[in-house]
């Protein structure tokens, strides 16, 4: 069977086995033919279910978010319903959501064309903060929207007024929006927290300083697994509130020492051998973390720690969460950007850190970790 077809004037000649087999891979004929072939025809299929759900990952995102809008995943994890017994749509139309919802895997059909919550659906509300984020996607998804206009820079996304600190303390931002940007982060970052101290250690420190510590949660569970570790949190004015409220709800009111600023105006106050940014490189950019990262280089004492932890770029491996959702995420911040443990080792070297770690993360999609020390 001939796979030729007439190149076209304007394309490339290929340049490489790599850029003859892709050229190859790419004719609508040797497609036909694979997708038959016994040796072939297996991967064929697979990768041609891979690119439909490239195609189809907005749907699928957007069949989630009715579900959690609705309250399904909850409403139906103990008892099966069916379609007509939920009256939040018209009966075909809920039936249509939750079928799609079992070809996701998040409904599973019971006997009598009832649906019930799967595995998978009844994690998801219990993952903190997550049912949250899916909701405030709908933020995300409007700015990804024109997607071309977020990699140029040309787009007043919606992202950049719903985290508007990452600008600075002197960009006016009214306590509602602080309590607001505060509460999300609050509520999703748990899981980081958790993530982050199965891959540091904390004994022989005496003080911890959270940088852009937020409403603490961070130091919550620092609280619980050292005991006898001193606690301090440096975050701008307008959380202290949150942070207040949190840490006394917590019986950590007495414990934690709160210092409002803003690392960008203001000089981080000395006297902790230990420090941490949480969730906060990759809000800002190469400029601003540069500078932080010597700040912190010269707050810590000689032989002083800083723990690092966020989601991360893989690097000379590229990974979904970092390289794909949280670079796409940053742009539409309009500023900042997900960084590779290696470039973040590499910030930290400049800064004039040693000892520095990057262990392997155990989930990458939650956080990643880099350690340091100041000699």
């Amino acid at each position: 069977m001939a796979f030729d077809q007439p190149t076209p004037v304007h394309a490339p000649t290929p340049q490489g086995w790599r850029g003859r087999l892709n050229r190859l891979v790419g004719r609508p004929a040797f497609q036909a033919w694979a997708a038959r072939f016994p040796l072939t025809r297996r991967r064929t299929r697979a990768e041609g279910s891979a690119i439909f759900d490239l195609m189809s990952g907005f749907v699928y995102s957007q069949v989630l978010f009715a579900l959690v809008e609705l309250d399904l995943l909850i409403r139906l994890r103990d008892t099966p319903l069916a379609s007509g017994d939920l009256p939040d749509l018209p009966a075909q139309r809920m039936e249509a959501l939750l079928l799609a919802a079992t070809a996701l895997g998040l409904m599973r059909r019971t006997s009598g064309e009832k649906f019930q919550t799967s595995l998978r659906g009844a994690a998801i509300p219990g993952v903190p903060g997550l049912t949250d984020m899916i909701r405030h996607h709908a933020i995300f998804y409007r700015d990804m929207a024109d997607p071309l206009a977020v990699l140029r820079g040309e787009k007043d996304t919606e992202l950049a007024h719903f985290w508007p600190y990452v600008f600075g303390a002197d960009s006016g931002i009214a306590p509602a929006d602080a309590g607001r940007y505060s509460q999300l982060m609050a509520d999703s970052q748990a899981l980081v927290a958790m993530e982050t101290l199965t891959q540091t250690d904390l004994r022989g420190a005496a003080k911890l300083m959270d940088i852009g510590g937020g409403s603490g949660v961070f130091l919550q569970h620092v609280a619980q697994q050292y005991p006898e570790l001193s606690l301090e949190l440096m975050d701008l004015p307008q959380v202290m509130d949150a942070a207040r409220a949190r840490l006394a709800q917590h019986g950590l009111g007495a414990r934690v020492a709160l210092h409002p600023g803003s690392f960008r105006d203001d000089a981080i106050p000395g006297g902790a051998d230990a420090m941490s940014l949480i969730r906060v490189l990759y809000d800002h950019d190469d400029a601003t973390v540069d500078t932080l990262l010597a700040q912190v280089f010269a707050a810590l004492p000689a032989g002083g720690r800083l723990i690092i932890s966020e989601p991360m770029a893989g690097g000379a491996h590229p990974n979904r969460s970092g390289d794909a959702y949280f670079a796409f995420y940053t742009m539409a911040m309009r500023t900042g950007r997900a960084r590779s443990q290696a470039e973040i080792a590499q910030r930290l070297t400049r800064a004039g850190f040693t000892g520095i770690q990057t262990p392997r993360p155990a989930r990458a999609f939650v956080t990643s970790v880099v350690t340091a020390r100041k000699p």
